[in-house]
């Protein structure tokens, strides 16, 4: 099975981390982001990695080699001028010939890749995205008065958001809407899919999940990572 790991954004958010170390090779514990996301898909299976990459290739690919230690076989590729988050694939499309995984290079996730690329297959559509269910609580409530006077309190239920994370199976004949060589996001992908009313499918997922796009982001990830790592398999 193949999977295509997003791996060439500037970390921009990141800095000053990334200012010398590339975004996806940022240290979670002891092993590099992209390491553990490479590892969790070769112990679902995943035999053939694909990774797009823009900054830093160079360090990237000098880190990770042909994939062979990590028991996969490894592809790097390069953009030469930034080209979204869907773009860089349509420069790997001619071995993406079978249904594949696409996520971003700045996640981390316990989840069950065996069983979302399952379902996916079971769906009639050319992409499946993953969502995740968020809960912030609510820390205010409404308070209601005529003049000085409080007539009224009534405390808010927490808002419950369900996102997008980052996380797609697709089909091959997904490239016959994605441009070759141009800047093209997968909002956009997904926006023209929509308008076309070509099917777009959703599954839920219940695994953790870790998005380490931000310094605040990234230093709790240590701690968050570190207590469900024993989850991946």
């Amino acid at each position: 099975m193949k999977a295509v790991i997003l791996a060439g954004g500037l970390g921009t958010r990141l800095r000053p981390f990334t200012e010398v170390i590339p975004k996806p090779l940022l240290p979670i514990g002891e092993k590099a982001v992209l390491e553990i996301q490479i590892e969790h898909f070769r112990n679902h299976g995943f035999d053939e990695i694909i990774l797009a990459t823009n900054y830093k290739s160079d360090y990237i690919e000098k880190f990770f080699g042909d994939g062979s230690r990590y028991g996969v076989s490894l592809t790097i590729s390069k953009e030469n001028v930034p080209l979204g988050t869907a773009g860089p694939l349509s420069l790997v499309k001619d071995i993406l010939t079978e249904p594949f995984v696409v996520m971003n290079g700045d996640i981390l996730t316990s989840l069950d890749w065996t069983k979302f690329h399952g379902f996916a297959q079971d769906q009639n559509s050319l992409l499946t995205i993953a969502i995740k269910k968020m809960i912030t609580p609510f820390a205010f409530g409404d308070i209601f008065f005529t003049g000085d006077r409080v007539t009224g309190i009534k405390e808010k239920p927490d808002l419950v958001n369900y996102i997008l994370a980052g996380i797609y199976v697709m089909q091959p004949g997904i490239f016959d809407l994605i441009p070759d060589n141009e800047y093209f996001g997968m909002d956009t992908l997904i926006k023209l899919m929509l308008k076309r009313n070509v099917p777009v499918s959703k599954y839920e997922m219940m695994e953790y999940w870790l998005d380490i796009g931000r310094v605040d982001d990234y230093k709790k990830a240590q701690e968050i990572y570190n207590n469900h790592q024993n989850e991946d398999g």
